[in-house]
């Protein structure tokens, strides 16, 4: 073909009316705007469209009229066009779980960092203590209890505070109250525990592992409920490493009694911990959380300081004075 031949004003009627009527089909959906324009672009310059037109309204178009119409056609058209996409981007979407699942820690570096997304966040509305806090689903709220650590008991009704209990739910409250998180189930432990809380590791948005960091940092110890879990010898390895340089309630003086880091003496008894797990201690398996439950329907004193400090059921203390159902508990 002669290069004289591409500017012929045939041709290139021919070759706009195409384009035109190609975009009218690619934006059909994606800008309804921008593929009328195309559409109205193209019947004005198709060769056989372009020609009925004056037969249909019963007017001739000249020249000058249609180009300007064409223009402004052709500016609405762009105008309402929506981006492409750059094809050579990376996309992290679906990669979450993934990487989640395959994640490993080295000793030299505790801190898993992974990718987040927003469909992965959920708000953090309450910390109750150190390893369990409230958050925000389609507008139900729901416990959650970290896996694989335990901190000092703070708020069972049945027992005193622990050493270091009020720091690690400072720390908690610090790192999360308020904040968007993303949580991680494992298989190995079930969706629930028997109180109906979440079990759940939970990474920050910049990445970290809170799990890990508070026993790392000393505010949490190591804990294995009935079955390993998919980061025990990344979580046990950190409490060695609390452990040797001394952070948290492992430091010199913090706390009067530990865990031990090492088997007793046959001759001397197995030495014992004021700090137990609060997962394998509550009272009942049989309480879940449902702040709907009125205190005539809760069956004991017990009950209703779960409902209201581990369930987060502000509803149970109507005067704040912290303590639930007074017709139980006074």
């Amino acid at each position: 073909m002669k290069i004289k031949s591409l500017f012929n004003p045939k041709f290139l009627l021919w070759f706009f009316g195409i384009f035109f009527a190609l975009g009218s089909l690619v934006y059909v959906k994606e800008s309804p705007i921008a593929s009328a324009s195309f559409f109205l672009l193209t019947i004005l310059t198709l060769p056989p469209l372009s020609n009925v037109l004056p037969l249909i309204i019963r007017k001739p178009i000249n020249k000058s009229l249609k180009l300007i119409i064409g223009f402004l056609l052709f500016l609405v058209a762009i105008k309402f066009t929506p981006p492409t996409d750059n094809p050579n981007k990376p996309s992290i979407q679906g990669t979450f779980p993934a990487i989640i699942s395959t994640s490993t820690v080295t000793p030299t570096s505790f801190l898993s960092v992974i990718p987040t997304t927003n469909s992965n966040l959920v708000k953090v509305t309450k910390v109750i203590d150190g390893d369990t806090f409230m958050i925000k689903i389609s507008g139900k709220e729901m416990a959650v209890r970290l896996i694989g650590m335990d901190t000092p008991e703070t708020v069972d009704p049945r027992k005193p505070v622990q050493c270091f209990g009020r720091e690690a739910s400072a720390k908690a409250k610090e790192l999360i109250e308020g904040k968007d998180v993303i949580l991680d189930s494992d298989p190995t432990q079930g969706d629930k525990d028997k109180y109906g809380r979440l079990l759940r590791y939970v990474h920050l948005e910049d990445g970290t592992f809170f799990n890990q960091k508070l026993i790392e940092e000393g505010y949490a110890f190591e804990y294995t409920y009935d079955i390993p879990y998919k980061y025990q010898t990344e979580f046990k390895e950190a409490q060695k490493q609390a452990e040797v340089n001394k952070k948290g309630l492992w430091a010199d003086g913090a706390c009067p009694i530990v865990q031990p880091t090492s088997p007793p003496k046959p001759t001397s008894p197995p030495a014992q911990t004021d700090i137990k797990p609060s997962v394998s201690n509550s009272p009942s398996g049989s309480w879940t959380c449902n702040c709907s439950k009125g205190c005539g329907a809760i069956s004991s004193c017990e009950e209703a300081y779960y409902q209201l400090n581990t369930c987060g059921c502000s509803v149970r203390d109507a005067d704040h004075d912290g303590i639930p159902c007074e017709s139980l508990c006074n």
